[in-house]
């Protein structure tokens, strides 16, 4: 019996020990296989770079409407907020009074035309006796300073009836241009033009429309060095560049016009130079205040380009992931530009020969080994 208990010991730790050793065997670490990540070489593409600005829209024309004379208002000709034409009537002014002053003056000098006339006729008449020596040089010289007074009061009531007709002109205030008209600032039957002008309302010329921005002195520098390289002068530049504008709720630059205005000079007070743009505005979208997006394209150039998702930002900075030769992720620093649709185009730190990470960027980290499944980018995510 203790034979027998002695091998049925041995026996069991036996068992035990093959069961710890298969244990072990289960347990070893076995490394999770690499990442995979979606890896696409850089687009390279012509573009268009542009300056990106922000601008506001101006009136072209903006005038307040006066009363330049005195009087009560008689009559407002428009709706308030009316878009109407050059030379519409839209205040009238008392004109009676004025009407008046024309007609006196009128009258004025049609009498001072007949004691012209009348002079003039003794001048000829004393002129012809004292060839022939019947009349004396006093009676002559009488005659033709009577016929000269008698001029310069002509030409002084014409100057007179010229007046009268300028003011009563101003009875009737008429747009200046074609353009919008505010709300009135006066009624029927209040009097103006009392002590000062009196404004009556605004209009303003919306079509065509100015953009007012300004560019850096860098930018200002980088652009004329193109222009000197290409040969390009500023009168080349008005009237020929184009310029795009967009509103805060557009996702693209719909509004096209051209530059028609560049400063002489940079403003040393803020570093920058005042651009202007003229643009249609037919439809009335664009408004005088309006804060807008503002493109200026640059001419087109070779791109090098990547998804706007691929790129990182930390404090020196920003970069993207690349993938060297043995699957190890890199952080490459880059400088960006401009954005065409989904692409970001990069100015430096990159090459179209790189594998640029684009598709799992959580799943990678500098310095570890991934499994790139190799993408391709296409020409139309650039529109």
């Amino acid at each position: 019996m203790l034979a027998i208990s002695k091998i049925g010991r041995r026996g069991a730790g036996l068992a035990l020990m093959t069961l710890l050793v298969a244990c072990a065997k289960e347990n070893t670490f076995v490394p999770p296989p690499p990442p995979k990540v979606g890896v696409a070489y850089p687009l390279q593409q012509s573009v268009e770079p542009y300056l990106e600005a922000t601008g506001n829209m101006t009136a072209i024309n903006t005038v307040n409407l006066v009363a330049r004379v005195q009087g009560f208002v008689q009559g407002i000709e428009y709706k308030d907020g009316a878009t109407v034409k050059k030379g519409t009537p839209l205040f009238v002014i008392e004109p009676v009074p004025y009407k008046l002053k024309v007609d006196q003056a009128q009258a004025a000098l049609d009498g001072a035309k007949a004691q012209l006339l009348q002079s003039s006729i003794e001048f000829d008449r004393q002129q012809a006796l004292v060839s022939r020596q019947i009349s004396t040089q006093a009676n002559f010289d009488q005659a033709r300073a009577n016929r000269d007074v008698n001029q310069a009061t002509v030409e002084q009531d014409q100057a007179n009836l010229q007046q009268a007709q300028i003011n009563s002109g101003y009875t009737q205030v008429s747009a200046p241009f074609d353009g919008t008209v505010t709300q009135r600032l006066v009624s029927v039957g209040e009097l103006v033009g009392t002590n000062s002008p009196t404004q009556l309302a605004t209009i303003y010329q919306l079509d065509p429309i100015w953009v007012n921005f300004t560019i850096s002195e860098r930018d200002v520098q980088t652009i004329r060095a193109s222009m000197a390289k290409h040969g390009i002068t500023t009168a080349d530049v008005i009237g020929k560049v184009p310029v795009e504008v967009a509103l805060q709720t557009d996702r693209d630059f719909p509004y096209k016009g051209v530059i028609d205005y560049i400063a002489p000079n940079v403003d040393p007070s803020t570093g920058t130079l005042n651009v202007r743009g003229v643009l249609e505005n037919k439809t009335f979208r664009l408004l005088p205040g309006y804060f807008v997006r503002v493109h200026l394209p640059l001419g087109k150039i070779d791109a090098v380009l990547v998804p706007e998702e691929a790129i990182g930002a930390d404090q020196s900075g920003r970069y993207v992931l690349v993938v060297d030769a043995n699957n190890i992720v890199q952080q490459r620093k880059v400088t960006i530009g401009e954005t065409f649709g989904s692409l970001r185009r990069i100015q430096s730190g990159l090459t179209t020969k790189d594998k640029v990470i684009v598709v799992g960027l959580l799943q990678a980290a500098p310095g570890e080994k991934v499994e790139p499944q190799l993408q391709t980018l296409s020409a139309d995510d650039a529109k």
